[in-house]
């Protein structure tokens, strides 16, 4: 690992800055190497694929002593070293011939890793298709056909699947020039068999990276007649050795940055009409609490006490009623007698 420097100047703190972590990261970086036994053919696939993420990749010439899956040490310290996150790596030898290896890195260290190994007979490069050249920094549409592609669980063609898409992704944007689609990088996979599983490479199924040209003519209708023209390069690879990421490195990874932007709120949502809807949650409701109506028959137990002052006290009204009532009778008698 690189030393940590302290910034002096505006200059180099504006450089730390633009390393640090963001919500919204920058566009990839690609580092194209190549190793001590590089042959020809080998290099000229690593130069077709500069030369499609030109805007957004470095590529040195000189010969790297390095072995991606028994030491990635020097991977790391070259992704620090030139702030790049994709790393393309090319060798060639007996065991493995025309190998590319694709790396990620994650806070400068090794994400993940993939081989590719391409198939020299069936290659063709950019410079032996005599068509238009895409200018530089066009993004390209991308389709991808198989069903090893759609697997739910992560193995090589998913992997593959996201690293292609990390090379040909380019700057994000909201809007879209429908000029600007010149053209589509189509990879496709054939279907896998029952020997596929074995550790030959050559028992895969091969996936197959082809880059079209699009064309549009008149139809003598609204929407145009669309063609498709072969660009190159033409490139048919089998995929080796993985190393899948670390649980707690693809943990750090996948976990987004809290912004300034306003969360959703939780409990409210908006119906068809547009009104807004909350939902309220209360705690458990005490019915012996529950105010009822004051009526003298649905009056509340009390206490024994007061109860018992209660009686006394209805017993005391009885008494005065008793002689309210015999009052009345005297004073009837008197009148009958009158």
């Amino acid at each position: 690992m690189l030393r940590q420097i302290k910034p002096r100047t505006a200059r180099s703190k504006r450089a730390l800055e633009k390393r640090a972590p963001k919500a919204v990261e920058n566009p990839k970086t690609a580092l194209f190497l190549r190793g001590t036994t590089c042959n020809q053919i080998t290099q000229d696939a690593l130069g077709d694929l500069y030369a499609m993420r030109q805007t957004n990749a470095k590529r040195f010439h000189k010969k790297n002593p390095v072995h991606p899956f028994e030491d990635a040490s020097s991977l790391a310290f070259f992704s620090e070293k030139n702030d790049c996150s994709l790393i393309l790596f090319g060798s060639s030898s007996k065991k493995r011939p025309h190998n590319i290896t694709f790396a990620r890195t994650f806070d400068y260290k090794i994400f993940d890793m993939l081989e590719f190994n391409l198939d020299a007979d069936t290659f063709r490069s950019i410079s032996q298709f005599r068509t238009k050249k895409v200018p530089v920094g066009t993004r390209p549409l991308m389709v991808f056909a198989g069903t090893a592609f759609e697997s739910p669980v992560p193995n090589t063609f998913t992997m593959a699947k996201s690293m292609l898409i990390d090379l040909f992704r380019g700057e994000t944007s909201d809007k879209i020039d429908v000029e600007g689609l010149q053209y589509v990088v189509v990879v496709s996979a054939d279907e896998p068999t029952a020997s596929a599983t074995s550790d030959d490479p050559s028992s895969k199924p091969v996936l197959h990276l082809r880059v079209y040209l699009i064309r549009t003519k008149r139809s003598g209708q609204r929407l145009p007649r669309v063609e498709v023209e072969e660009h190159g390069p033409r490139m048919d690879f089998r995929l080796g050795r993985m190393q899948e990421p670390d649980a707690a490195m693809l943990k750090e990874a996948m976990r987004k940055a809290r912004t300034t932007e306003e969360r959703p709120k939780k409990n409210i949502s908006t119906d068809t009409i547009g009104d807004k809807l909350g939902r309220i949650h209360m705690g458990k409701t005490d019915l012996g609490e529950l105010q009822t109506r004051k009526m003298k028959g649905l009056k509340r137990d009390r206490d024994p006490h007061l109860l018992d002052d209660d009686m006394d006290g209805a017993e005391a009204d009885e008494g005065l009623e008793e002689k309210q009532q015999s009052k009345t009778k005297k004073r009837r008698s008197r009148a009958m007698d009158i």
